[in-house]
């Protein structure tokens, strides 16, 4: 979970919490005795029962608009045009920021819900940071199959290292037997990476915008899957931005929106 914080004009505040601590953000929203709260996601309606200041429920993706549209600004980054965001999180889902209307787009089931769950699966660990600590050091090449390992690239007309099928390499029984743990983990963040890069970058082209931001908790000190995305985006056209911040992209929002009710 994520807190916002704004006090008599200082800096405002960020806070991290796990995603299943509702008593830790209860606990934090009574210390800091809030005369306004605004809240959004998954969480709020019990998060509401919970608390004793007036709590004003935002919809997620308007929450989402606001904050991403406050961290754009931040960065020195132009918003009078419109621009998709990407909440990369437990799956993605991608919107279409026009001032203050924003529009659902789409989005995919693939996220760091997949993340984890593969780390699970294949690794034995569901640790985030484990996981990236692994993918660092290992190649997925190893794992997964490229263009330029069928038929050396020769018979069809994309770039060698493009990824033809991810994991496909442990469809040879040496291959998987072999495979790295950390070669593994790199493989996971490539498929969650390209594939959330292509179909959300996808969606901006057919939504007519040119600039695709992108935030949530799957980033926040995840090099490799922003590197991922960004890289994705360029190839199609757009011009890509990770959000600063950009895991408490809807509470930054939920925070602004009750601050004008």
């Amino acid at each position: 979970m994520k807190i916002a914080q704004a006090r008599n004009g200082a800096p405002r505040e960020l806070h991290l919490l796990a995603a299943d601590d509702i008593e830790g953000a209860r606990d934090a929203l009574r210390d800091c005795d809030p005369a306004r709260v605004g809240i959004t996601g998954g969480g709020s309606p019990l998060l509401a029962d919970l608390i004793d200041a007036r709590a004003l429920r935002v919809t997620e993706f308007g929450a989402w608009a606001r904050g991403a549209t406050t961290l754009l600004r931040a960065q020195g980054i132009d918003t009078e045009e419109p621009f998709v965001v990407v909440s990369v999180g437990t799956g993605c889902s991608a919107m279409r920021v026009d001032g203050k209307e924003v529009t659902r787009l789409g989005g995919t089931a693939l996220g760091g819900g997949t993340l984890l769950g593969l780390g699970a699966a294949l690794l034995g660990t569901r640790d985030f940071a484990e996981i990236l600590a692994l993918a660092n050091h290992g190649d997925r090449r190893n794992v997964d199959l490229l263009v330029g390992d069928i038929a050396g690239g020769d018979a069809i007309e994309l770039p060698n290292q493009l990824t033809a099928a991810s994991f496909a390499k442990l469809a040879s029984g040496r291959t998987r037997e072999s495979a790295e743990a950390a070669d593994l983990a790199s493989a996971i963040l490539g498929l969650v990476g390209e594939n959330v890069g292509w179909i959300c970058a996808g969606l901006a082209r057919v939504a007519g915008v040119g600039r695709i931001a992108f935030g949530g908790s799957t980033l926040r000190n995840n090099a490799t899957v922003s590197g991922l995305l960004r890289g994705v985006a360029m190839a199609s056209g757009l011009d890509p931005v990770v959000l600063e911040d950009g895991e408490f992209t809807g509470a930054i929002g939920a925070l602004e929106l009750a601050l004008e009710a």
